[in-house]
């Protein structure tokens, strides 16, 4: 599941290997767009992942559909840009309603779904261990997925179900066209503390 996917090829990879894929998302052009990479082995289905409702709706699609779950990939983020001093209530909710909350439920309401020995993969950053400028809550958010995977663990440890956090670097989508604007951009070298954003 991915509000807004990373990269296309955990998607496109799993179908290859007889798995159906089940998408959801906020925007119906980026889920077709998907849907049409992967073919006829996934359903994408529009919703928030913030949304209890809407994650209700999306698993009883999956039971319905499949009647299991051996993979979940939750990766859903916003990273919008603000120093300390310009940081509001609103920006603080936003980004931890969408990149924490978001991802607990989805992977909550999984748990009923998923064999034992199944695999949860999360979607954390590499902005969740280094210090980024005007990024401090899109950072302690991530760190907070960091966190999470290592608690569940040992939360469905008597089910043998793995959890893993993947910590990309810095990767230019959307969400960081946004995030990013106006910071300077050297893909050969990391993050630094000087105000660039560098991948």
């Amino acid at each position: 599941m991915a509000a807004r996917a990373l990269d296309s090829r955990p998607r496109r990879s799993s179908p290859a290997e007889g798995a159906f894929v089940f998408i959801i998302g906020r925007r119906q052009a980026e889920l077709d767009a998907a849907a049409s990479e992967i073919a006829d082995k996934v359903q994408a289905f529009q919703g928030d992942m913030t949304n209890l409702s809407d994650l209700g709706r999306f698993y009883a699609t999956v039971k319905a559909k499949k009647g299991r779950i051996d993979i979940v990939f939750a990766n859903a983020a916003v990273a919008e840009g603000a120093p300390l001093a310009a940081i509001t209530e609103d920006h603080f909710d936003r980004h931890f309603d969408i990149n924490v909350k978001g991802l607990v439920f989805a992977v909550q309401k999984a748990l009923p779904l998923l064999a034992d020995g199944s695999s949860i993969v999360l979607t954390s950053s590499v902005s969740g261990v280094k210090g980024t400028p005007g990024l401090s809550n899109h950072s302690a958010t991530k760190a907070a997925i960091r966190k999470l995977a290592r608690s569940w663990v040992l939360d469905l440890k008597a089910r043998k179900i793995r959890v893993n956090a993947i910590s990309p670097g810095a990767t230019v989508t959307t969400t960081c066209s946004v995030a990013c604007a106006g910071l300077r951009f050297d893909r050969k070298r990391a993050p630094t503390a000087t105000g660039s954003w560098r991948t």
